[in-house]
C-alpha cells in the first residue's frame, strides 16, 4: 500500500485526533486529493529535518490518518482534523519532485483490547481529569476507560512527554507494556 506521508513534530495514535493548519502547496494538494478520493495519509514523527521546506526524514512507524473535518480558516489557510485509524510500518519511501514524501507501508495489526489492571487506576483517574479540564469535544467524546490500549494512547497523546518517548509508546505492540512504559516516563518527569 502506497500513501503520502505528512512528517510532523507530533505523534498521532489510533483513534486520536490532530488539528492541522495546511499551507504548503504539497500538503494542500495532498489534502485535496485525499478529500476527493476519500483516502488517507500517513503521519510520522520527524527523525531529522523540519516540517517546512525540504522533505524531512521520518521514523519507520506511523499512523494512518483520515480527514474527519476541514474548513477555510480566517487567515486563509486550510484547517483539517486528522483522525488516527491504524499504525503502519514504512517499508520504503521516496521524495517526489514536489517534495512530498510517499511511502510503501504495511499496516500493523491493531492492538488487542485488554482490561485496565487495577494497578493503573491512577492513570485512568488522571486521564478523566485531563479530559474534563480540556472540555469541548474531549469532554463529551466516548470514553473507554476500562480499555488499557485506549487509556494508554490517550495519555500518551495528551501528556507533556518527549516526542521520542511518545514514538516509542506508539511502537509498543502490547497495551499493558505501553502502560508500564508510560508510567515510567511519567515518574521520570514527576507527573505521578
Amino acid at each position: 500500500m502506497q500513501i503520502p506521508i505528512f512528517p510532523l513534530h507530533a505523534v498521532l495514535f489510533p483513534e486520536g485526533r490532530l488539528p492541522l493548519r495546511i499551507f504548503e502547496p504539497r500538503y494542500v494538494d495532498m489534502v485535496s486529493s485525499c478529500l476527493r478520493s476519500g483516502s488517507g495519509f500517513g503521519i510520522c514523527l520527524i527523525a531529522a529535518g523540519g516540517e517546512v521546506g525540504e522533505a524531512a526524514d521520518i521514523h519507520a512507524v506511523g499512523t494512518l490518518a483520515n480527514i474527519v473535518d476541514w474548513e477555510q480558516l480566517p487567515d486563509g489557510l486550510l484547517g483539517i482534523v486528522a483522525q488516527g485509524e491504524g499504525r503502519f510500518r514504512v517499508l520504503a519511501s521516496e521524495v517526489r519532485a514536489d517534495h512530498l514524501r510517499v511511502a510503501e507501508v504495511e499496516l500493523l495489526p491493531p492492538l488487542s483490547q485488554a482490561a485496565l489492571p487495577a494497578e493503573f487506576e491512577s492513570l485512568r483517574e488522571l486521564l478523566v481529569r485531563i479530559l474534563d479540564e480540556l472540555g469541548g469535544s474531549q469532554a463529551g467524546a466516548p470514553r473507554r476507560l476500562d480499555d488499557a490500549e485506549w487509556v494508554g494512547a490517550r495519555l500518551a497523546e495528551l501528556l507533556p512527554i518527549d516526542l521520542e518517548i511518545k514514538q516509542r509508546l506508539l511502537e509498543i505492540d502490547e497495551p499493558i507494556a505501553r502502560l508500564f512504559h508510560l508510567r515510567d516516563a511519567m515518574l521520570n518527569l514527576n507527573l505521578v
